[in-house]
Formats: structure tokens, sequence, C-alpha cells
């Protein structure tokens, strides 16, 4: 969770603002370079390349229009060659008949939404333009200067909410004016970075009036004079701001702290604004409401703000609010706990009238939702949530009786209304499936048609790999799921090189994800067996299942990959108990550190990206300090500590490099300030130090991933370069 903790909101900001690379081989790129779109690439074998990998076109943003008759839909396109990346816009029929592509500009073109059944806005340039279904009649309706990020139009289309950055210089200081190629910043107190960039601006939210010749220019800021940021960094977006259906409130998602405050709580809020007289209103918190004073060293775990007595006053993430259709609710995401960023995602429902606030009863994470149709009885809101590995399609009525719409290893990614009366829209995508368009039927039982079949062309000349589900038993008694993924040209009798893979977060599922980098496809194409156990700590499983891992990064979800990638060694007679590996990310990449201290000959090879080094040394590193309050306990200096954080600390990964005896390769972007190259810099000079074979592949200008097309064609290559080194 510690990388994102809402997976369909993050992968749609992504995707909009081109956080993950699609690249093309130069045969799939037109004749002018400076044209990047759909491509007709013809593939030259039946395994799966990094290039036919990102040739891929990537669907974003999905709706559809007001009548229900027509859906507007964003795909990314990007070119290794170029570099660089172009969304474009298609519009088909509701049965996803007769799509065609309304782009024509070489500027991508993103966010597009139905201001009525015949006009489609959108953002280009940094700015709002309209044009009709067809295409034409293209119009600019805002004057910004290009500083569009977002936008939401009110449902009477007579106001609209934009998204812009203001300067922010409350904790890096602004420079001398007399000094203006100065290169210094003069910080003076935390949350100066976040993700991968240095908080010198914020974002707010502005309300402009909508006329017949556009947006006024005149904006008002929602949050004006107030030094917080709407959206939330460093994921969030326009999802966590919404109108009221008579089109005179904004619900909007804040954390109203700063600098220290921050950086320990996750205490963001549900605030009600008024658009006529500009007063806000705490939704989460009673009027008078005073934080308890807490010690900034220490978990909240333990500490007054999460007193029984306190948890009624939403003290977690509150987050992506939604009016129900007749105003009288408003539902959002809702954690209990302040400072754990993993708790249960839960569905609150406010009640305007009385301000009671109910929480559904579900035994796993919420991920997404939107309200039925207004005349809905049975069903009042659908959901996403992952129980088994599997994100799946659910409903509850005002009962609070939950039902499973669709039973399919499938995650399904994100779902809204077709605007038909019967149906929802929703976004799918597996281990074995990019993201695709479907139509779901809910009652009396889920029938699912899909629209679109955007990556067709290649996906028929691929041969994938089967996968496979086993309940493996665990240390303590209980089972593991674990996906077993086999080569693509697996043949029975034969053994194959396997690699285990390590799940960052550490709360995120190995669930039915597509990736472009941790693609398991991939990884079966080039002969590798994979082998993804959904540890202790991971969601889909119970709450009780799920916050074993916090305070026990080396105890249980150790066992339990050993356990798995024993019992793949022993059991799956296509393992090569003799060729293992072990990789992962995040989370995973400090699985990938711990696990060579203790594996005791098991792997041939080791690959760790971004992974957590030196515990002590991420305990001030790291931006977001409530993280590590929680998963360590405390600070790394008390004295005496406590028993979690004693172990912690001592089972570092770096305390364990004595033990070191094997191949591994350490990759980090210099630009990651969630876990700092210097983690990875670390663990690559202690194995060289060592005499042991190691490799550093580090990006100066990348994140915790890898976005830029090029820098991701290294990565596959200098991956499974690695892996075929050691396994084969």
């Amino acid at each position: 969770m510690y990388l994102c903790n809402q997976y369909p909101q993050l992968m749609k900001r992504l995707l909009t603002f081109a956080a993950m690379a699609l690249w093309l081989m130069p045969a799939a790129i037109n004749a002018e370079e400076d044209v990047i779109g759909k491509s007709n690439i013809q593939l030259k074998s039946r395994m799966m390349t990094p290039e036919a990998l990102w040739a891929m076109g990537r669907i974003g943003t999905v709706e559809a229009s007001p009548d229900g008759k027509r859906i507007v839909y964003q795909v990314g396109y990007y070119s290794v060659k170029a570099n660089k990346s172009r969304q474009v816009i298609y519009v088909m029929d509701a049965d996803g008949a007769n799509s065609r592509q309304l782009s024509t500009n070489q500027k991508s073109e993103t966010d597009p939404t139905w201001l009525d059944t015949e006009t489609i806005a959108f953002i280009c340039g940094g700015e709002i333009w309209s044009m009709k279904a067809d295409g034409t009649d293209r119009k600019q309706l805002s004057k910004t200067d290009g500083k569009v990020e977002g936008f939401k139009f009110s449902p009477d289309r007579q106001k609209v909410i934009i998204i812009k950055s203001i300067p922010f210089h409350e904790i890096i200081q602004k420079n001398p004016d007399d000094l203006p190629k100065a290169t210094g910043r003069r910080i003076t107190d935390l949350m100066y970075r976040h993700w991968d960039h240095y908080v010198e601006s914020i974002q707010h939210p502005f309300v402009c009036s909508v006329s017949s010749d556009g947006i006024a220019t005149d904006m008002t800021d929602i949050l004006d004079g107030e030094p917080y940021e709407c959206p939330m960094e460093p994921f969030g977006g326009i999802e966590q701001l919404a109108w009221s259906p008579d089109s005179k409130t904004i619900a909007y998602t804040c954390r109203k702290k700063m600098g220290l405050e921050y950086s320990i709580s996750t205490d963001s809020d549900i605030y009600l604004y008024n658009i006529g007289s500009r007063k806000t209103t705490n939704l989460c918190k009673p009027e008078n409401y005073v934080a308890p004073k807490v010690d900034p060293t220490i978990t909240l775990a333990t500490q007054a703000v999460n007193a029984p007595d306190n948890l009624k006053n939403n003290v977690g993430y509150d987050q992506n609010p939604q009016f129900s259709p007749d105003g009288k609710y408003i539902a959002w995401l809702s954690m209990e706990r302040d400072g754990y960023e993993a708790d249960l995602n839960r569905l609150c429902i406010y009640e305007m009238a009385t301000g009671i606030k109910r929480y559904i009863d579900w035994k796993s994470d919420v991920e997404a939702f939107c309200w039925a149709p207004q005349k809905e009885k049975s069903a009042l809101i659908y959901f996403l949530s992952v129980w088994h590995g599997c994100n799946n399609m659910y409903s509850v009525n005002w009962k609070g009786e939950v039902r499973q719409l669709t039973e399919t290893w499938d995650d399904w990614t994100s779902l809204q209304l077709a605007n038909d009366g019967k149906h929802i829209l929703a976004t799918r995508q597996s281990l074995s499936a990019p993201t695709d368009i479907y139509r779901v039927l809910p009652q009396p039982k889920a029938k699912t048609e899909q629209l679109t079949f955007e990556n067709k062309h290649i996906l028929d000349q691929l041969t994938f790999g089967k996968m496979q589900q086993y309940w493996v038993p665990t240390t303590d008694g209980k089972k593991e799921l674990v996906w077993v993924m086999l080569p693509a040209n697996y043949e029975e009798g034969k053994k194959y090189p396997t690699l285990l893979f390590c799940e960052g977060g550490p709360q995120s599922p190995v669930s039915q994800f597509w990736s472009y980098r941790w693609n398991f496809q991939m990884m079966a194409a080039n002969g590798y067996v994979v082998v993804a156990p959904n540890r202790h700590g991971l969601p889909g499983f119970g709450q009780e299942w799920k916050e074993e891992i916090s305070g026990d990064w080396t105890g249980q979800c150790m066992n339990d990959y050993l356990s798995a990638i024993d019992f793949a060694a022993d059991s799956l007679p296509f393992v090569d108990k003799d060729r293992l590996g072990a990789v992962g990310a995040s989370f995973g990449g400090f699985s990938v550190y711990y696990l060579a201290g203790i594996h005791e000959k098991r792997f041939k090879a080791f690959i760790a990206h971004d992974g957590a080094f030196n515990l002590a040394a991420m305990y001030l590193e790291t931006e977001e300090n409530w993280f590590s309050n929680w998963e360590y306990d405390e600070a790394y200096w008390h004295r005496p500590q406590m028993p979690r954080a004693k172990k912690t600390y001592h089972d570092s990964p770096h305390k364990m490099v004595e033990k070191w005896d094997t191949p591994i390769l350490c990759i980090h972007g210099e630009k990651d300030y969630r876990i700092n190259y210097t983690q990875g810099m670390q663990a690559f000079n202690a194995a060289r130090m060592k005499g042991i074979p190691a490799e550093f592949l580090v990006f100066p200008d990348e994140n915790h991933w890898v976005l830029k097309p090029q820098n991701g064609i290294l990565w596959q290559r200098t991956f499974f370069g690695w892996l075929d080194k050691w396994l084969k």
C-alpha cells in the first residue's frame, strides 16, 4: 500500500499524465516521426518482447454520454524512437460498434467528458476545449496560459472546477528576487519533497462560470488563503472533488496540515463548499474539533489520536466523495485510523439532512464505487474490491447486504453507470490481458460484454503462458494463495528456471494486474516459471491477515515466500530447483535484500528494484513519515525500544550482508523520494565489496517507477540479461 492505496484512481491518473510508458518498434512508428498513434506491428516471433508489450495502446478515461448511446474514451500511444507519448480520444456506440478516433492534433488530448449528448470537453495544451461527438467544431473554452491540470463541469453546465497549481513557499522559502539564477533551496520544515519532486507549488481547485463564449477568466479559489493542497499529493486527481446534483455545492478532499504535522498523519477530510455563501463545512469532524497532541517519533497506533472515543471523528484517510443522484447522501472512501495508509478502506455514507454517517460492513478494501440509478431499489451502490487475488465487482443495498456480481480471474479497475438505466460501464484487465472496456448487466445475474479490443491485433500474434492457482500451507498453520505462470513455450516433462515474485506495498495485492514492467507474460515469454505468493500482509484475505505484516517485515511474510518457493521446487515437476531466482520492487526489493541473507543457497540470482536496504536510514530519508512510524513503531534512536521496533532495526537487510553469497542486480531511480536511491547504491556497493557479482542500474531521471520509453526498454533488457546470465 506504500506505493498506492487507490489503484483505479492511480491508474487513471498515470494514463492521463503519461505516467506509464508505451514503446513502439521502429516498424510500428508512422512514416512521419512526430506522429504517434496506434501500431500495426507485425511480430517476428510469437513470444512477447518488450517492443511488442509496449506497442500496446493503454486505455485511460472512459465515460458514457448522458443518454447512454455513446462512449468516449482515451488511449495512450508511445514511441521508443521519439521517446515520447501521445494521448488520443475515441468515441464509439454504446455496444462497442463504430469506434473512431477524434484526435487529429499531434498534441495529446486527455480527460474527455460529455457536456451534453453531442458535445465533448477535453484538455489539450493545458486548456479546456470542446468538440462535437464527430470531432468537428473545436473550440477553446478556457484561457489560463496552459495551466489547467484537471476539470469538472457542474451538472447544469453553468460552472466548472479547474485544477491548477499555485506557488507554495511555506516550507521551501522563496529565493531573493535579485538572485534569479540561484539554485539553492532554504528548507524550514518537513514534506519539502513528495514522491519525485520538491514541493514548491501545490494544486488548488478554482470555480469559474461558463457562458456561451466559454469559461470566464475570473476564478474563485475554493481554498483561498489556505496553504493546503487539493487534490492531495502524490496521486490524487479530479476524483477527489464532486458536484452536488443541484450544482450549488462542491465536496472536496483535503488534508489541512503542513510540514511535520502533514508528514506523520494520514488524516484527510471531506469538506462541503457552498458556491453562493463560499462557506466551507467539514463533514468528517465537529466544528470545534481539536486534534490530540502526538509524539512524531512514535507510531500513532498507540497515541490518543487513535483512542476509541476519537475514532468517530474520521481521523484516517477520507477521500473521493460522490453525491447520490438525489443529493440526499454523499459516499466516500474512509479509513478509520490516523497514520495507517493500509487500514481497511471502508465505504462511508453520509446523510445530508442529519449528518449521520454509516459504514458498509465488508471484509476487504473498497477500491472504487458508483451510485446506482435513482430508480434502483435493490442495489444502492456498486463497488470494486479484491478478494482471493481478484478484483471483482459487488453491489450493496440499503440493508448493508453485499452481493458479488462478477466471479472471474480478472481485475476490474474502474466502474460507472452506462446511463442507459441498465448497465455498468467498466474496465477490466488480467495477468494475461491489458485493459479493455466492458459493459456489465448486474441483475439478476451479471453478464459481461467486451466493447473494445484495443490490442487484439497484437495479442492474436502472441503465445501466452497459462496460469495456475495453488493454496500452499504456511508455517503458522494457514494457507496462502499462490499464482503460478507457466512459460509460454511450456512442454510437458521439461524443467524450467523459476522466479519468485515478491510484491511491494507492503500491503498491495498480488491480483490479476497487467503491468508494463512487472509483466508475468513477459517473464513467461522468456522461458521462466513465475511463482507469485499472496503472502501475509496482502489484502483480500481478511484484515487480520493483512495487518500481520506491520512490525514484522522479516517474520511470517518471509516464511511465506520460502514456503511458496519450496512448494514449487518440491511439488511442481516443471520447476528446476537448481535454477531459482527472486525478484521484486519496493517492499519486494526489500524482500529480495533480506532473502539474500537467509535463503540458504536456494536462489542463484536476485533482482531488487527500488528496495529498502537500510531501515534506520530510510526512517529519516522517506518523505511520508507516517509509514515508517506505523511499520517500525518508533524512531531508531529510542532507548529502550519497543519489541517490534527492536526487531525491525535488528533485521534490516544491511545487517545481513555478511551472509550474502549470490549475484544481485540493484535498480533505482535518483528521483525516488519514497525510497531514496542511496538504498540501492548501498546494497550494490556492499555486494561488490564482498566480491559478489553485482550490477547497479540507476536512472537519474526516474522516480519509484520507470516511466520514460527508452529507459523502460533498457530496464527490460537489463532485467532479463541478468536472469539469463545466472539461470540459463
